[in-house]
């Protein structure tokens, strides 16, 4: 896909679908999709180091008064922001009774337990222990050594992202009854959006994978269009790669919005009440254009974010719901291949 010509740059990135192809006349892509080689990529994004952190959740939805939440495979976990505005972390019960420091304010920097008025500040306190944490200006990340198992890292793998500044960034929270690696095989099979997804994808032809099932690097690269409404489309080629085990990114290397990134981020949560494991899906829409009237949209911000979330959403319910059946079959031992 060559670049836009620079005479087009200030017009709308849209194309008009000469001859829209019926959902059901697509091409097939099941031959393409093959088993072993979506396999072999999730093996190899498994063995690769995330260096035991975890996204907890978007920087966006911690503020200044209130701890964040979440209890990550079997640790309850609580994240607040300091005085200096950086993040906090560690085990979410109080040292002195057990209780539930979610529920606990942040007054000055400083989780304030609501329950005797104990206050932590980020430090080791009566065993007590504090958990690395590191905020990227997007998400949030706790480090937990005891539940990861890897050699430590001083932070996290974070992809590379457009410009501080220069980007419109959404976030995404959804939960499903699957594991993170349900999530990331569903991410490392780019064949089936146009059939899953076609009210967001048309026209999608995978230009790249895997040589072989023993190929190192995982790149499946994709010409896919974007529908906006009727037959106005936005061409794009993007790419997908796993940097980590619970991570894959997706980023358009040409078209519209280059250097754009999608990061989907997999949590372990907590079993449900049947014993069912749970994970949390993170998902950091990162939206860039040279064009001068992205400037606009930046503006925008506030209206927009709403309405990709929204899209997000959309599209999690149906992966989501795949996600979830991929494990149910894997636990049953019938899981194809």
């Amino acid at each position: 896909m060559s670049p836009e010509p620079p005479a087009r740059r200030a017009r709308l990135p849209l194309s008009l679908r000469r001859r829209p192809v019926p959902w059901d006349r697509q091409r097939p892509t099941w031959r393409d999709a093959k088993p072993g080689l979506i396999a072999a990529a999730l093996k190899r994004a498994q063995a690769r180091p995330a260096g035991n952190w975890y996204v907890v959740g978007s920087s966006a939805a911690l503020g200044d008064s209130r701890p964040l939440a979440r209890t990550v495979g079997d640790r309850e976990v609580v994240v607040w922001r300091g005085a200096d505005g950086r993040p906090h972390a560690g085990p979410g019960s109080c040292p002195h009774l057990g209780a539930p420091l979610a529920d606990s304010p942040v007054r000055c920097g400083t989780l304030v337990c609501h329950w005797h008025g104990l206050g932590l500040d980020g430090t080791p306190f009566a065993g007590w222990e504090p958990y690395p944490a590191f905020d990227d200006g997007v998400l949030l990340w706790v480090r937990l050594d005891g539940l990861g198992g890897e050699a430590p890292l001083e932070a996290p793998v974070v992809p590379e992202r457009p410009a501080a500044g220069r980007g419109l960034t959404a976030t995404y929270e959804g939960v499903g009854v699957c594991e993170p690696e349900d999530i990331v095989a569903n991410r490392l099979d780019p064949w089936h959006g146009a059939w899953l997804h076609p009210y967001s994808f048309v026209d999608l032809t995978v230009v790249g994978r895997p040589a072989t099932e023993e190929e190192a690097e995982d790149r499946f690269e994709v010409d896919v269009s974007f529908k906006v409404a009727g037959r106005l489309v936005v061409p794009v080629r993007a790419v997908f790669t796993a940097p980590g085990p619970r991570t894959v990114v997706m980023r358009i290397t040409s078209g519209e919005g280059a250097g754009s990134v999608v990061e989907t981020h997999a949590t372990p949560l907590a079993p449900d009440d049947r014993g069912r494991p749970r994970t949390a899906v993170t998902e950091a829409v990162l939206a860039a254009s040279d064009r001068p009237g992205f400037a606009f949209v930046r503006r925008a911000a506030p209206l927009l974010r709403p309405v990709m979330r929204t899209a997000a959403a959309r599209l999690w319910r149906d992966d989501l719901a795949y996600a979830e059946r991929r494990w149910h079959l894997r636990a049953t031992g019938r899981f194809p291949g």
